[in-house]
């Protein structure tokens, strides 16, 4: 329901973009914005909770859908926090949840994983344990992908602005590891004095892209890697230098070529200009070797959590070996191996599988074997496996596993499957295959690995019918 506000009655449609609003918010929808609807289309609002009314000014007008944030709100939930955390939070929008409550944002994260599994009859008996909160709902992010620009002679280091390309210069990120922050303000500032160029999109010139922040919270050390549009020495040497005077926590810095005109982060060329090769971290009771673009979880004590559990389902028999998939860096993999018991990885990306087996020579495991390739390709013959197959671990990226990769999971016959997810709406679907193929959901654990968004990670555990 909505009532409309026309400036301009004779308005034509592309010009009501600033028109305001009043709605009911009826929902939260997977990006954590609100949801209300006008004129039989929905309209996504930020800053906006379940059960409110605002006024809020629409900023898109889609054929499907409008959006808008927020102007003011009529109506407040008990659900809306009284803390301002974040000057930067309506520009930025990357912390969507940012105005609830923490254990409001445990109870709609929860209703999320719920809701996902309703979605299908086949899990519709599957109960869903209370989501594990973060000890520390603010300062856990231990790497940043932040872009650069300069505007009117001052350097911006931040994100994107929702939908545009507009940089939004975020000073102390709260979400932010306090070095990410540091390191942050030194180049902000290297940009405003102009020793070195930022890239310029609108006309492909500019040499300083992205900053790719990654710290080690174990040792209190970090890595920066340098995205540039071509290879350079003599600007990123000085700034590079600087940086480490400034923030002598830096360790290792790197240059990441990508000359491309796209919205690629990341190229395919990386130098390494001064300090150490890779970054040593440490997750739990293990060490791990890390390079510029190996991915981690972000949140490392949440990490150890996810861990853990996966260590405490996944219990070996004699003889018995686990399959871990899209493996990464190794850090589920060391932590079954620490048990005892063969430990096979598969990844797809070579790098990782590199210092996956790195970390297990530096970590005194013996009984740990990776292997880079496509997963569905290595399951369906490319590597041999061993034949008692105790569990598989799955660790996918947010759009989940393909049907062939459950199937021949399912085919090789582990007596259990945990199931670690990013993504409530895959994990459902695909654990609804696996349910059809003979697997029994026994629990599912979510877990807020990003607090004061809307994201949620899910450990599920299966057990062969």
């Amino acid at each position: 329901m909505s009532t409309h506000h026309k400036k301009q009655p004779s308005a034509k449609k592309s010009e009501q973009r600033f028109e305001e609003l009043t709605l009911d918010i009826s929902a939260v929808d997977e990006d954590g914005f609100g949801v209300a609807s006008h004129e039989g289309k929905p309209v996504q609002v930020f800053d906006a909770l379940p059960g409110e009314k605002v006024l809020a000014r629409v900023t898109h007008r889609g054929r499907n859908r409008v959006t808008a944030a927020t102007v003011r709100v009529l109506k407040a939930s008990p659900a809306r926090s009284k803390d301002k955390p974040c000057p930067h939070f309506r520009g930025c929008q990357g912390c969507a949840l940012l105005n609830w409550t923490y254990p409001a944002q445990l109870a709609a994260k929860q209703e999320r994983v719920e809701q996902a599994m309703a979605d299908y009859p086949a899990l519709h008996a599957v109960k869903v344990n209370q989501v594990w909160a973060a000890a520390e709902p603010f300062g856990y992010r231990a790497s940043a992908k932040l872009v650069v620009a300069k505007k009117r002679g001052k350097g911006l280091v931040g994100l994107y602005r929702r939908g545009t390309h507009d940089v939004v210069d975020i000073g102390d990120c709260p979400l932010h590891h306090p070095l990410i922050n540091r390191i942050a303000a030194v180049v902000r500032d290297e940009l405003s004095r102009g020793t070195v160029s930022a890239y310029d999109p609108r006309h492909s010139r500019g040499l300083l892209r992205y900053l790719l922040v990654r710290v080690s919270p174990a040792y209190g050390k970090a890595m920066v890697t340098f995205v540039v549009s071509q290879r350079n020495y003599r600007e990123l040497t000085h700034l590079a230098k600087w940086l480490q005077r400034k923030v002598p926590e830096v360790i290792s810095i790197h240059q990441n070529v990508n000359a491309s005109t796209g919205n690629v982060i990341i190229g395919r060329e990386t130098i390494k200009m001064l300090g150490m090769p890779d970054l040593i971290d440490q997750v739990g009771d293990v060490r791990l070797r890390l390079g510029p673009t190996s991915f981690l979880q972000v949140n490392h004590a949440q990490a150890e959590r996810i861990y853990r559990l996966v260590n405490d389902w996944c219990r070996l028999r004699q003889g018995e070996a686990v399959l871990d998939l899209y493996c990464g860096v190794g850090g589920i993999s060391l932590h079954l191996a620490a048990r005892g018991g063969q430990v096979i990885g598969m990844e797809s990306v070579a790098e990782a599988v590199r210092h996956a087996q790195a970390n297990a020579r530096m970590n005194g495991f013996d009984n740990c074997q990776f292997v880079a390739g496509d997963v569905e390709q290595l399951l369906a013959g490319e590597v041999s496996l061993p034949e008692r197959l105790g569990a598989i671990v799955l660790n996918p990226p947010r759009g989940g596993c393909s049907a062939e990769v459950l199937s021949a999971v399912s085919d090789l016959h582990p007596r259990m499957i945990v199931y670690v997810s990013c993504h409530p709406t895959t994990l459902a679907r695909d654990l609804a295959q696996l349910v059809s193929n003979g697997y029994g959901v026994t629990e599912v654990q979510p877990i807020d690995m990003f607090p004061q968004t809307p994201h949620v990670e899910s450990v599920v555990c299966l057990v062969a019918g």
